[in-house]
């Protein structure tokens, strides 16, 4: 235990005291979680701009529900100017242009944007259903009841923390493992550490309770930094992201430890464990979801360890589920090792090891 405290803490300082280890593990990752968070926040206040050409009735007409209904959806401004407001909407500066002419209400607007126009027709739409049931003076026979199945609390930004997150504690647990792998090869390190009166178990343990460390570390941080600024809330089973990131990192670790031991260089290490971990995030939905992407694209994602990652901590933080939500990502990501592991060979040659380095 003195030799695994001794070699947890060195590793522990080298990785704090390495700024370039620390930016990457950390910081760069959670300068995605403030950007993501200072987009996202206000998304449910955007409105439609529309522009009002002279008189419309319909809309000076309306119960007091729906005139609340459009005055959370639609921003109006007035104009007297028909052929200015069109040219607005043509450039992007507004949305819509709207006008009354008899019984109809003319609503202009532009297909460049096809999410906010099909937005604006669909809410033109229930203001003229509505201004027609209100002439008629009868009580509407159907009505829509609707809710959201998750708390509804929660917002965009703490959908997008449990897969920024995944994405932090698998680059750090893969870079991390690359390159010291590489470095520690480099300057002989490995071969005074077989040679020392140190079991190996203890190297070992200390590198995966430094990985595991530093994984809590930056959990703490997104977290912190998410409920300090950007109002996430917790939910569900939540603390079962604890057993998750440790099984994460254990899966990234041996990732890391095959993309070392192949790599001849620290540059060429953290290429190859670029060249895996970013194109992973991608594929397994740390950045955007992948509700629309090809059959091909979710079927390759359903392999990856970053996937399985990023479900498990989004149906303990986000969907309420319960802690068994939580266990078969769990034993994917145990899965993931390093097949010479069953032999018990070191993932360096002895040879290579036990080279003296080169003056």
């Amino acid at each position: 235990m003195r030799a695994f405290r001794s070699l947890a803490r060195a590793m522990l300082k080298g990785f704090f005291r390495d700024k370039m280890a620390f930016f990457f593990a950390v910081i760069f990752p959670l300068m995605f979680l403030v950007l993501f968070g200072g987009i996202f926040t206000n998304q449910g206040a955007s409105k439609a701009e529309i522009i009002q050409v002279g008189p419309v009735s319909i809309l000076d007409e309306l119960p007091a529900g729906m005139k609340g209904y459009v005055a959370e959806s639609l921003d109006i401004t007035k104009s007297s100017d028909r052929a200015d407001a069109i040219e607005q909407v043509r450039k992007g500066d507004a949305d819509a242009v709207i006008s009354q002419d008899g019984d109809e209400l003319v609503v202009r607007y532009s297909q460049a944007d096809q999410v906010k126009a099909a937005t604006v027709q669909g809410t033109f739409q229930a203001i003229v259903q509505s201004a027609n049931i209100q002439a008629t003076g009868q009580p509407p026979k159907f009505t829509v009841v609707s809710d959201q199945v998750e708390d509804d609390s929660l917002s965009a930004i703490q959908y997008y923390t449990p897969g920024l997150m995944g994405w932090a504690i698998a680059s750090g647990a893969t870079f991390g493992a690359a390159t010291n792998l590489v470095v520690w090869r480099r300057n002989g390190l490995l071969r005074r550490l077989r040679l020392a009166p140190i079991p190996t178990r203890s190297v070992v343990l200390a590198r995966i309770a430094v990985s595991i460390a530093i994984a809590i570390v930056q959990a703490a941080i997104f977290l912190g930094v998410g409920a300090a600024f950007f109002d996430l809330k917790l939910t569900g089973s939540w603390p079962m992201i604890i057993p998750l990131l440790v099984c994460g990192t254990l899966a990234f670790m041996a990732i890391g430890l095959l993309a070392g031991a192949v790599a001849k260089s620290e540059e060429a290490a953290v290429g190859i464990a670029n060249f895996v971990v970013l194109p992973m995030a991608f594929l397994s939905g740390s950045f955007f979801p992948l509700d629309g992407a090809p059959g091909y694209v979710t079927a390759i994602s359903k392999v990856l360890p970053l996937k399985h990652l990023n479900d498990g901590m989004l149906d303990t933080m986000v969907r309420g589920e319960g802690p068994s939500a939580a266990l078969v990502p769990m034993g994917i990501l145990l899965g993931v090792r390093d097949r010479r592991d069953g032999d018990r060979q070191p993932v360096v040659p002895v040879g290579r090891l036990t080279q003296s380095p080169r003056r």
